[in-house]
């Protein structure tokens, strides 16, 4: 059958394609992916091509499908898994298969398998490892967010802790203990906070920082610091651009005791050294954002590593049981991943948008990948209700949820633009 694809070619060459899929053997299955958000990770891979460590060397000649938070439906289903999978089924998935010690991923290194497509196919691994998932949401996008969400999950159950003279670590975040989120204004540093303010185990103190005071001014207005405190949390956040002394400031703000968790969510040598320079006694440092850099280093402070115990990790991307956690939390109202969506566009947007990504403000670029429409900002939409009354439409619905996007206004999209 006939498809559509943003294929990578090489180092800086996205190509919207149309190419033909083949049959799915008896172990693989057939989807049509309804939504895909774009991640800073298809960035990188995108400007680097057979650079990136998930690149295939012969993508010139096998180009690979991008994007890799992807939601759909189930379309045919081979012989192997007709038992479990059934045509018709939404589904999302974990990308991080990690099969057979392999780096190989979807939207990294598979021809005929990503989330920037009409239809692919999921090979045979993901259903061995359990990484595809039966999803029954009601919005697509909330599938798609399952995974960027799911980082920020796996990135707090890997930070661990220590006691004096026992070797044994105590996983997760400290309960009831002071988390800083450096650079954290951004879509997954959002995505991060809703998750550290509604999950099981929470602080008793969250500190969000920025540069951009716009984009705090947001993170204030979706997340009131009134409601944190009531329910028992001092939530703070801070513009570390106007302070003269950050650390000192930061320090004073945590009551002089520095933070038990700090997530770094920029690959900035400042940064992360003040990621460093806040922790607290048995402090974690979660160095979150990977570099393209693959020569990256910023200094850290031995001193406190040796008679602070503190000290530091990486994540990247999360594990299933991450994933679904995300999704049952999406399903119980206690997390909004809309929190992270600024943008939404079309299978044509999907290209530039990539890679151009940096430079774009705002959060989560939300692709929909059979409509044709450029990018647009959520703020933005009211605008072109000038040009066409659905964008108005499409409008009042996002200003009903305080300016987010909904379930309402993913099916209205769905349901009034052209498909491609």
């Amino acid at each position: 059958m006939k498809a559509k694809a943003v294929r990578l070619h090489g180092a800086n060459d996205l190509r919207l394609d149309e190419f033909e899929l083949p049959e799915i053997k008896e172990d693989e299955i057939l989807v049509k992916v309804v939504s895909d958000s774009v991640c800073m990770s298809t960035y990188k891979c995108a400007i680097l091509g057979t650079q990136h460590k998930r690149v295939h060397p012969d993508v010139a000649d096998h180009p690979a499908i991008m994007g890799h938070e992807m939601a759909g439906d189930i379309v045919k289903v081979g012989k192997k898994h007709q038992h479990q999978f059934k045509p018709g089924m939404k589904f999302t998935l974990q990308p991080a298969l990690n099969y057979k010690g392999t780096m190989w991923s979807p939207g990294y290194s598979y021809e005929f398998f990503g989330g920037d497509a009409t239809y692919c196919i999921i090979p045979a691994e993901v259903m061995e490892l359990g990484c595809l998932l039966e999803y029954k949401g009601r919005a697509y996008y909330e599938a798609s967010l399952a995974e960027p969400m799911s980082c920020s999950i796996g990135a707090f159950n890997a930070n661990y802790h220590t006691k004096m003279g026992v070797y044994h670590h105590e996983m997760g975040i400290k309960e009831a203990g002071k988390l800083a989120i450096l650079a954290g204004a951004g879509p997954m540093g959002l995505g991060a906070l809703t998750y550290a303010l509604h999950r099981d185990i929470r602080p008793s103190m969250i500190v969000v920082t920025d540069l951009n005071e716009e984009r705090l001014e947001r993170a204030k207005l979706l997340f009131p610091e009134s409601e944190a405190k009531a329910n028992g949390i001092d939530l703070h956040f801070v513009n570390t651009g106007k302070m003269a002394d950050p650390a000192a400031e930061l320090i004073a703000i945590s009551g002089g005791t520095g933070f038990d968790d700090v997530f770094c969510y920029a690959p900035v040598s400042a940064v992360v050294e003040l990621s460093s320079a806040i922790l607290g006694r048995d402090g974690c440092l979660n160095f979150f954002a990977g570099p393209t850099d693959n020569q990256f280093s910023a200094k850290m402070n031995f001193y406190d590593v040796h008679y602070n115990s503190t000290h530091v990790m990486g994540t990247t991307g999360g594990n299933t049981d991450d994933m679904i956690e995300s999704l049952r939390l999406t399903a119980e109202n206690r997390i909004d991943p809309a929190v992270m969506v600024t943008h939404i566009g079309g299978l044509d947007a999907a290209a530039k948008t990539t890679l151009n990504l940096p430079k774009i403000p705002g959060g989560k670029k939300l692709i929909y990948t059979h409509l044709n429409m450029p990018l647009i900002a959520l703020d933005e939409l009211r605008s072109k209700g000038n040009e066409d009354s659905r964008f108005t439409a499409l409008a009042d619905i996002v200003d009903a949820h305080k300016g987010l996007w909904s379930p309402e206004a993913e099916e209205y999209l769905l349901s009034n633009f052209i498909n491609a």
